[in-house]
């Protein structure tokens, strides 16, 4: 039910896109469900145009839309707890860009849920995930709209992942968890990075704290490895809703 749900909200959204962007384009839609200001990042992978300056504001109950240009590829995050001054300067909580509103092409500080996309051209397919590997901030779903495929559906981690966040992992703000930092963020250690003799899938295998993760958030990105069952594919020419705090009445 709770898919079907986003997936309603996700056409009902591209479809006030549509009349926008243009019907005939991929649409990224960025969408507020949290109770609180939510900052969204988007950087461009290297060599890919930078989009919206590569950031903006979207106060709760608000979307916006970002027309994708063909085979473009990149990330999306959401920044929490931001203050900025007329010029756009300041910082936030969570997913910080060098202490600016419109990031153009900066990535965000982890701790920071990730949704990634790579579009495909016509004859070939986009492929997206939702990733944990730079740690957790805020839940996110990922809907596909328009597309097909076995694997087209929704990504994403919807689960409060801060609530059981280990000690050893949890970022600390204004009195609360506000992000849950990864094993190699926090340690280092190569068996959490797979780097140097884990630095392959054959030798770099999940651990407690990958497991934790994926068990509350089955459908994304545990560890760098966790290729087959987080990564998906759409048909080229979906388009794409990106929920944060999805499951927010």
């Amino acid at each position: 039910m709770a898919t079907m749900a986003l997936r309603a909200v996700a056409t009902a959204l591209l479809v006030v896109a549509a009349s926008v962007c243009g019907a005939s384009a991929s649409t990224l839609v960025l969408y507020n469900r949290c109770g609180e200001t939510v900052w969204p990042g988007i950087q461009p992978s290297a060599g890919k145009e930078v989009l919206a300056r590569g950031g903006l504001q979207l106060a709760p109950g608000r979307s916006a839309s970002v027309r994708l240009p063909a085979g473009w590829s990149g990330r999306v995050w959401g920044r929490q707890g931001c203050s900025f001054d007329a010029a756009g300067r300041g910082r936030c909580a969570t997913g910080d860009c060098g202490g600016a509103l419109y990031c153009g092409g900066a990535g965000g500080a982890p701790p920071a849920t990730l949704a990634e996309i790579t579009l495909g051209t016509a004859s070939s397919q986009d492929f997206y995930d939702v990733s944990l590997v730079d740690g957790y901030n805020i839940p996110i779903a990922m809907t596909p709209v328009h597309g097909s495929g076995a694997r087209c559906a929704a990504a994403g981690c919807v689960s409060d992942l801060n609530r059981v966040c280990p000690a050893g992992l949890a970022v600390r703000g204004e009195g609360r968890v506000v992000g849950c930092r990864s094993a190699c963020a926090a340690y280092g250690a190569p068996q959490y990075c797979c780097t140097g003799q884990f630095g392959s899938p054959q030798q770099c295998k999940p651990t407690a704290y990958s497991r934790l993760f994926k068990s509350a958030c089955p459908k994304a990105y545990s560890y760098a490895y966790d290729d087959p069952t987080s990564i998906l594919t759409c048909s080229a020419g979906a388009s794409y809703v990106v929920t944060f705090c999805p499951h927010r009445r």
